[in-house]
């Protein structure tokens, strides 16, 4: 062992016999941890020292589920802020078409009327105004009809929504009250689910798709091509309700 080594062995003696952490040393002392181990494993602690460090080790692993938590929520803070550096607003008119037509694709009603429901306000009003914007169609053209549970007031519901959307309350439709049962969703929808109906809008609705249709042209082929392929999957017999 070189001189240094041994100057720096004896101080972590020294501090270990104070009572200091292999880690509280290694702040002191430059060397690996397991140099420590393999030069104090003979070192006898006190017995006040091993309850100091006892509870020490407690606190650190009380607190590691929760640092770990901080820090994972500030590591999300920062993609997020990140990411909305990188959106330039405002947005182009093609973009913005192109939201509102894949938010239909994914989100709307695929019968005859042009029509979404969602629980987020956002979605929603994105969606009125998207309306507003692209179709030149007033909120006060607009119906919509709210889903919502037996507990929940239903004309603060309607007034909170027609807050929002400026959608008249002459205009909601006739509530859907969800039967009270085992099955229903445990996580609180405080405005329930609103659905957005655009009367007499089947052409509006046969627009977007085409918009998405052009959208999707550079991948049509390929789609086609392995639903082609596996055409055995859509001749699956439905099955038989046992349940009579």
């Amino acid at each position: 062992m070189n001189k240094d080594y041994v100057v720096l062995k004896t101080e972590a003696i020294e501090l270990r016999k104070k009572g200091l952490s292999y880690n509280e040393i290694k702040k002191l002392i430059k060397v690996s941890k397991s140099t420590l181990s393999l030069w104090l494993k003979s070192i006898p602690l006190k017995t006040e020292y091993r309850k100091r460090l006892y509870t020490k080790q407690i606190e650190v692993l009380s607190r590691g589920p929760m640092s770990q938590k901080q820090r994972r929520i500030r590591e999300v803070e920062k993609i997020i802020q990140d990411a909305e550096k990188e959106i330039k607003l405002p947005l182009s008119f093609e973009t913005y078409r192109l939201i509102g037509a894949f938010l239909y694709w994914a989100e709307g009603s695929k019968g005859e009327m042009f029509q979404l429901t969602n629980s987020d306000p956002y979605l929603i009003l994105f969606f009125v105004r998207w309306i507003k914007s692209v179709f030149k169609i007033s909120p006060s053209k607009l119906k919509i009809r709210l889903n919502i549970y037996p507990q929940q007031n239903e004309k603060e519901i309607k007034s909170f929504w027609s807050d929002l959307t400026n959608i008249p309350i002459k205009n909601f439709g006739k509530s859907y009250i969800k039967p009270i049962s085992s099955g229903y969703k445990k996580n609180n929808l405080y405005y329930g689910t609103a659905r957005i109906e655009v009367p007499k809008s089947v052409n509006i609705r046969h627009h977007v798709f085409g918009w998405i249709k052009a959208t999707l042209k550079n991948i049509t082929a390929n789609v086609q091509i392995t639903q082609r392929k596996w055409q055995s999957l859509r001749e699956m017999p439905r099955p038989v309700n046992l349940k009579k």
